[in-house]
């Protein structure tokens, strides 16, 4: 059976940057806090839960616009915290976005990325960019979002795997001030022998100057080419490498526990790599490796697709890659956190789901041919490799 999943938008990821002085001093503490004033260190623990902010943000909340100011960032809007990282962050994606998409529509030859942009009263909005219906791309979209507000507390366990931690001494139904930045993007090709390809890089901060960063780049072909796995991977490992010896191997093992289709027990596609709350260190040492990731990625997938652009395929094949594609959508729309995060604070819907295929198939009990290409590929998504 065949399902049109209507055109959306990609997870409700963040994004900010530009530097400018903070409101106040602070000093960057290590473990991911800020020092701030007396004033901050005076607010006593756990607020009553009538205390709480308003949400300031919700599904109809935002507010669509010709133009997108030249900074989304405002220093008065949010929690205290690192303002100039905000900026900073924000810039770098704006930047990555023109240079990801201007590669992308190269490479497909014929489709060009639709641009709309939004912002919120309370702060923040941000700026999706579409192509559908190209000559290599089905649908491929790179969405930049800053978002201001507070977020349920299971909001932000959905956020991050420390969320549960990062709520103590607030009182039951408190929410939770935040600030969230990033750009995120996922492509679908049309032929079966390219894969798709998925990255996000966010900067948050919550109420007391906690802050993290997360990301990570992950590919999921449909059938495997070791030349190409090699390739993408090994891109991402000698970034890693350049950074922490250790970098790969964690965040390598990271994405295949993460990208894992729970209900059926394999993983969502070849991996990549994945990291969240990395905050162990100075803030400007993670923005570079998370700079260095994000301006790699047309480095990474750009030669696969020119690759295999032009390959020819059977219906059979076909109709694989939109099986797979169903199951893209079930890690997606069960499992994937940026997802969850988007619809519990109410984010943008057609930013959220922009991540879905226009297509995918559900076929009853289907089960590859042992021994064939799809039982090959779907040994790899139960056993990953290294590559």
């Amino acid at each position: 059976m065949l399902f049109k999943t209507a055109f959306v938008a990609l997870l409700s990821t963040l994004t900010v940057v530009n530097g400018f002085a903070p409101r106040r001093p602070l000093a960057v503490a290590r473990g991911g806090s800020f020092s701030m004033s007396t004033t901050e260190e005076q607010k006593t623990e756990g607020k009553k839960a009538e205390d709480a902010p308003p949400t300031h943000i919700g599904w109809d909340s935002h507010k669509p616009v010709d133009k997108v100011p030249d900074s989304l960032v405002r220093e008065g809007d949010g929690p205290d915290g690192n303002y100039p990282m905000r900026s900073k962050f924000e810039k770098m994606c704006r930047e990555a976005q023109i240079a990801i998409t201007k590669a992308i529509e190269e490479i497909d030859g014929e489709g060009k990325f639709q641009e709309d942009a939004w912002t919120r009263a309370n702060g923040g909005g941000g700026m999706s960019r579409v192509l559908s219906n190209g000559k290599v791309f089905e649908k491929a979209g790179v969405n930049l979002s800053v978002v201001y507000g507070s977020m349920p507390q299971e909001a932000l366990q959905a956020a991050t795997e420390r969320g549960v931690d990062r709520s103590k001494g607030m009182a039951p139904g408190e929410r939770v001030p935040f600030f969230a930045c990033g750009l995120s993007s996922v492509m679908h090709p049309k032929n079966p022998k390219c894969p798709t390809m998925h990255f996000n890089y966010r900067y948050f901060e919550t109420d007391g100057g906690v802050w993290w960063f997360g990301g990570g780049t992950d590919i999921t072909p449909c059938y495997i080419d070791e030349d190409d796995m090699k390739h993408f991977h090994g891109t991402y490992k000698e970034i890693c490498d350049k950074h922490d010896p250790d970098y790969y191997k964690e965040f390598k093992e990271w994405a295949d526990r993460y990208f894992v289709i729970q209900h059926r027990n394999e993983t969502r596609g070849l991996g990549g790599i994945f990291f969240d709350d990395q905050n162990d260190r100075d803030p400007d040492t993670i923005f570079e490796f998370s700079k260095e990731c994000l301006n790699s990625v047309v480095k990474a997938y750009g030669p696969i697709i020119e690759k295999h652009k032009n390959d020819e395929f059977t219906q059979k094949e076909k109709e694989w890659q939109l099986i797979r594609r169903g199951r893209y959508v079930e890690f997606n729309l069960v499992y994937d956190r940026g997802t969850v995060f988007g619809l519990k604070t109410g984010g943008r819907i057609e930013s959220i789901l922009m991540s879905l295929p226009e297509t995918a198939r559900w076929e009853y009990n289907n089960i590859p041919e042992e021994g064939s290409p799809e039982a090959e590929f779907i040994e790899a998504c139960k056993h990953p490799r290294e590559w």
